[in-house]
């Protein structure tokens, strides 16, 4: 199963949502695809799509799938890597007003660049990046956290 997570971000992101639509369409994605669409309205005939899921069915799917297709957002990247999944990250781009800014094609080159993910720039490249994906070995991640809380702990004990 391919869970796909657009994100909280209040514009639309069909443009992924499209070419995924496109690859059921003529069976170059043959297993269920699943979305959490958040502010994306889409219709499709091959998708099940929710606005937002509870966080239990939405661990569930991160659990359950075997892809996990998402936006550039560091914390949807970094809840597929905390389990296991193979990740194929998409920015939301200014141009096509799915974002603000084009930071989130600056976060997924640094995912990618440590092996962690597979980048997608364009989406008529999915269908390789899913293709990929059959073969693909993402690198271990590591939280930073608890060296980030510590660090943060002793520059609050310095100051008292």
């Amino acid at each position: 199963m391919i869970f796909i997570t657009l994100g909280t971000q209040d514009k639309p992101f069909t443009r992924l949502l499209d070419r995924v639509e496109k690859l059921l369409e003529t069976k170059k994605i043959k297993t269920r695809v699943v979305v959490q669409a958040g502010c994306t309205k889409y219709e499709s005939k091959y998708m099940e799509i929710f606005e937002l899921l509870p966080m239990d069915e939405f661990e569930k799917l991160i659990a359950s799938c075997d892809i996990l297709i998402t936006h550039g957002g560091v914390g949807s990247i970094v809840t597929g890597l905390k389990k296991n999944k193979k990740v194929i990250a998409v920015a939301r781009r200014k141009k096509y007003g799915e974002h603000t800014n084009d930071h989130q094609l600056q976060i997924i080159k640094e995912f990618s660049k440590k092996g962690f993910i597979i980048p997608v720039e364009d989406v008529n490249d999915l269908e390789r990046a899913l293709k990929k994906a059959s073969t693909f070995q993402p690198k271990e991640y590591k939280s930073n956290t608890e060296k980030m809380v510590k660090t943060v702990e002793e520059q609050i004990e310095r100051l008292y």
